[in-house]
């Protein structure tokens, strides 16, 4: 007996239903591999403002160390090398805010958003033991003035205190102001303690060559993640620009963006070995 059509009614929804989610499958393919594409992408501007935040600082070390080994009177504390200075360290400290608000997009736009706190603590350790690094080697080879809390030592810090405020988004303006505020208030102060230097409070006598406090410096900070998730939430630009990436104009200065933390360590006792070899600094 020939069986009817009738019988294989009941599958043939199931079979449709099957088809259509391995065409889905297959179309969601393209889709997804364009997304994991963008993800590993960088931001060429990001890298290209970071890689001239590198010149600045180095111009300055340069003009810094010439002054502090008497191999040339300049005036680093004020004028033309002081704001220069001061440039430098505050594109850093922004973009290290803007930087966080790109790797929480993206941990979240990959699903791995419960394991980026776990990201950031082992950053910041790495951080902050190269910033100890620097405390002591600055003790055992200049002595007066040794880095306490320094520019290292403050990011190594901020990327664990600037996690819980990522979800703040545009508020976070108004907390960064208010963090600058309090810290242009506590340099008015003298504090007889050392022990709340990192906080800004520190003793009328107190010197070190590189000195970063939370207050105020978080509050730039925090400051480069409101502006950075305003321009690129969703790890996506709000604002188009031309790709300049493979610019010969752009990419020395992207390339020492994306080194940016090597040459910070490096580049002092390059200085002051090139200084001193060429005799420019007094043997």
């Amino acid at each position: 007996m020939k069986p009817s059509s009738k019988t294989f009614l009941p599958d043939q929804p199931k079979k449709l239903a099957k088809m259509r989610a391995d065409s889905q499958a297959e179309s969601d393919v393209p889709k997804i591999h364009s997304r994991n594409l963008r993800l590993q992408t960088r931001f060429w501007e990001v890298d290209l403002l970071r890689g001239l935040a590198v010149i600045l600082m180095v111009l300055f070390h340069i003009a810094f160390d010439l002054d502090y080994f008497g191999a040339a009177r300049i005036d680093v504390l004020s004028g033309f090398w002081f704001i220069l200075g001061r440039m430098a360290a505050i594109l850093f400290v922004f973009l290290v805010g803007v930087s966080l608000v790109l790797s929480c997009w993206r941990a979240e736009l990959q699903g791995q958003a419960s394991g980026f706190p776990r990201r950031l603590l082992k950053r910041s350790l790495w951080l902050l033991t190269l910033a100890m690094g620097i405390t002591l080697a600055t003790y055992l080879f200049i002595g007066n003035g040794f880095i306490v809390f320094g520019v290292l030592h403050l990011i190594g810090i901020s990327i664990l205190l600037a996690c819980p405020f990522l979800r703040l988004r545009s508020a976070n303006a108004v907390f960064g102001l208010l963090f600058i505020l309090i810290g242009w208030y506590f340099s008015t102060l003298s504090f007889g303690s050392p022990w709340l230097i990192w906080a800004g409070l520190a003793p009328e006598t107190f010197y070190t060559l590189d000195y970063f406090p939370l207050f105020p410096w978080f509050g730039v900070v925090l400051l480069g993640t409101a502006l950075g998730d305003g321009l690129y939430r969703g790890y996506r630009r709000r604002i188009e620009l031309p790709d300049l990436s493979r610019s010969l104009m752009v990419r020395p200065f992207a390339l020492m963006g994306k080194n940016s933390l090597a040459i910070y360590i490096i580049h002092q006792p390059a200085l002051i070995a090139i200084l001193w070899l060429s005799g420019v600094i007094p043997r």
